[in-house]
């Protein structure tokens, strides 16, 4: 019996990934978006205690005297996740010398897997995400950073870049994630100015989809709102195609996430 519940779509989805990311090597665009076809046999369906054994081994499982599981920086996500950083940087560089215009040059992060990761809450939930777990854990704990992003994002501010954070985290765990962003070494003030949370309950009238926006509507027409300000958004990272797609980015990141799909 796998630990993995087959229960929630967020991990059946994530296995196939995973599955095709690690054992397969095609881990595109197309290959990330998950293959919904019905399998003919079992051939087709990945072994879901392989694809967890997997994923421990490409973020290099370290288990601490407690018995939690953290990431290695010399695992090979990290040295994936380093990769992209420094063409970030060069690309980054290149912004601030060329940049022209009134407008003020600004970068977006995701929060989950992009600054934040959460391989420790993934493993002490068997990668089976629900709300309550994911209040209980950030409430209480706070995740390591994405190996390298602190500094980063640190290095853009120092060179004028201005930092926004939006995330599909809800507005009631504002609190909790400026106060891991603090504590994971990231500068910038996530202030109600530059960090975006969903908010269903009052959403801002600059989205017209209101409560029942998508990722992709939620998070484009954030950043469309962010570029109404006067910034112009040099550089979009995230762990999720959702993140990155429609528009209002110079260039986009794609963080490595094999732990789960998101929409």
């Amino acid at each position: 019996m796998s630990s993995l519940s087959l229960k929630s779509p967020r991990v059946r989805i994530a296995a196939a990934t995973a599955a095709l990311a690690v054992g397969a090597g095609l881990y595109t665009a197309g290959a990330a978006s998950a293959d919904h076809s019905v399998p003919r046999s079992d051939k087709e369906i990945p072994n879901l205690t392989q694809v967890e054994e997997k994923i421990k081994a490409y973020y290099g499982d370290t288990v601490d005297a407690k018995g939690q599981h953290y990431a290695s920086p010399r695992s090979s996500y990290a040295k994936q996740v380093a990769d992209i950083e420094k063409k970030a940087k060069a690309q980054l560089e290149k912004a601030v010398r060329n940049h022209k215009g009134k407008a003020k040059p600004a970068i977006v992060l995701d929060v989950d897997d992009t600054t934040l990761l959460t391989y420790n809450y993934e493993l002490q939930q068997g990668f089976h995400f629900t709300p309550e777990s994911q209040d209980a854990y950030l409430k209480s704990t706070d995740m390591a950073p994405v190996f390298g992003m602190p500094q980063l994002v640190n290095w853009a501010q120092s060179k004028g870049i201005t930092v926004f954070f939006v995330t599909g985290r809800d507005e009631h765990q504002r609190d909790w994630s400026v106060r891991n962003l603090k504590n994971a070494g990231y500068k910038p003030a996530a202030d109600t100015e530059h960090f975006f949370l969903k908010n269903k309950k009052n959403p801002p009238a600059y989205l017209p989809c209101g409560a029942t926006c998508t990722t992709v509507e939620y998070k484009s027409g954030t950043r469309k709102h962010i570029e109404s300000k006067g910034y112009d958004i040099v550089a979009n990272f995230g762990d999720q195609y959702s993140d990155l797609q429609g528009g209002y980015a110079d260039h986009t990141y794609k963080l490595p996430n094999p732990m789960y799909y998101l929409p």
